[in-house]
């Protein structure tokens, strides 16, 4: 596969429809999902503005993605994307008006949190793309970057994406490149080529491999009448007031060297991913806040849903740095009476899954639950609250390592906070794993969706 030049121009527009995934995600944004957004505190002056503007127009040259257009089609009512010959221009919030952003959302915070996450949450709760009746003749962008000043020494870098092109992967890979374009044009880091031909050309579902979707249509029937009845017996998290307007926020929890150290060899010991055990401690957690002690053999059922990137299985493979949305998800229901030990769990989680993922469930299911999504979207009745939510936490199989330490600090990255996509849950896990000096930390982000009085 060639690697792409950073530098090069941008390619001649092209266009294409989008895959059922990415049609859902376009659904789901109305319903508070489907947006995907970085924030990077920086210590660095607003009026690096232009450096900033320069990097964000390499990036888009070397992904086509980044600068294509949503548009919608409002007599078959269908939606493609166009790739666009003009960079996404930065929007500038000067100090008053940040400093006026900043007091407004604070005021509804009951503790202390950074600008960068302030804005994150701000961000995510954004209504862009909520309507395609009302998008442009030419279409909607699916990237917006901001600049916030929050001083004259300190600014905040936002970058919202529609999440029909950024799923985790493609948010991680792209945080990573920003900083190395920054180091590179500060003169301390080396060009390094992209390998991301045909990035965007094609949805998942027309790379799954061959067989590995293949289902009779009893089969199919049978699993969405399966999922169908078993999601009016899960037990989610409920909403104290479900008349207010809905929002998303984000949660943040940093576990030092040593707590992290004891997580990941008990996982190593049980021979199992981290995913099961953040699982099973969102699963025993969520029963506990639920029910009381003396409720401790009253059984519930809930699911979990567990996002896997299909990037190095799809036909052809893609590496990282093909932008999009290529993940799939596996739909777990498990039963917790409150009496499990959090390992015990942890492995039923993850064999469960592991089961699944091995039967290519995150392949011949894909159908399915995309259509059951549409018709949740269709029909919001049908689930608790109308609120969408059809299962109680997601988690990512992997974890993100990231050991970028080194290069934060040295082209001045104070904090970052990304949340790289919602699902129809009550919880999002979005878990990464910080080198610092030979060791690792790990940082937890929880995305929710609540009402204002419900935090």
């Amino acid at each position: 596969m060639t690697g792409a030049n950073r530098n090069s121009e941008p390619l001649v527009p092209k266009a294409r429809a989008l895959g059922n995934t990415e049609q859902n995600w376009c659904r789901a944004v109305s319903s508070g999902t489907g947006i995907a957004v970085l924030a990077l505190q920086m210590a660095r002056p607003p009026s690096q503005a232009s450096t900033l503007h320069k990097i964000l127009q390499k990036l888009q040259n070397s992904h086509p993605l980044l600068r294509s257009k949503l548009c919608n089609n409002p007599t078959n009512k269908t939606l493609s994307f166009h790739t666009s010959t003009t960079p996404q221009v930065l929007k500038f919030h000067d100090a008053k008006s940040t400093s006026h952003l900043l007091h407004v959302l604070s005021a509804n915070q009951n503790s202390d949190v950074s600008p960068a996450h302030l804005i994150l949450e701000h961000e995510l709760n954004s209504q862009s793309w909520t309507d395609p009746n009302t998008f442009p003749c030419n279409g909607i962008n699916v990237m917006f970057a901001s600049l916030y000043a929050v001083s004259d020494t300190k600014s905040v870098v936002a970058l919202r994406f529609h999440t029909s092109i950024c799923d985790r992967t493609t948010a991680v890979s792209l945080l990573r490149e920003l900083m190395e374009l920054v180091e590179e044009m500060e003169g301390g880091g080396t060009p390094k080529g992209i390998k991301n031909e045909g990035e965007g050309e094609m949805g998942i579902e027309s790379m799954v491999p061959s067989g590995m979707a293949k289902k009779t249509i009893w089969a199919h029937g049978m699993d969405m009448l399966g999922y169908s009845v078993n999601s009016f017996r899960l037990t989610n998290l409920k909403f104290k007031n479900s008349k207010s307007p809905r929002l998303s926020e984000v949660v943040r929890l940093q576990m030092n060297k040593h707590h992290t150290s004891q997580i990941l060899a008990g996982c190593e010991c049980k021979g199992i991913k981290l995913c099961g055990a953040l699982a099973a401690a969102a699963l025993l957690a969520a029963h506990s806040s639920k029910f009381s002690h003396s409720d401790n053999k009253l059984k519930k059922k809930y699911g979990v849903v567990t996002l896997t990137d299909c990037r190095s299985i799809l036909q052809p493979p893609l590496s990282n740095q093909h932008y999009g949305f290529y993940h799939s998800a596996i739909l777990n229901i498990h039963t917790v009476t409150g009496t499990e030990t959090l390992w015990d769990l942890a492995k039923n989680c993850y064999m469960d899954f592991a089961h699944y993922k091995k039967m290519n469930k995150h392949f011949s299911d894909m159908a399915d639950l995309n259509f059951l999504m549409s018709k949740a979207i269709e029909n919001p009745s049908l689930t608790p609250s109308s609120s969408l939510r059809t299962s109680l936490l997601t988690v990512f199989e992997d974890p993100v390592l990231d050991d970028s330490n080194h290069i934060q600090q040295k082209i001045g990255v104070e904090d970052y906070v990304g949340c790289f996509l919602s699902t129809a849950s009550a919880l999002q896990s979005l878990f990464s794993t910080r080198s610092a000096t030979g060791s690792w930390t790990a940082r937890v982000c929880i995305r929710r969706h609540c009402t204002p009085g419900n935090r």
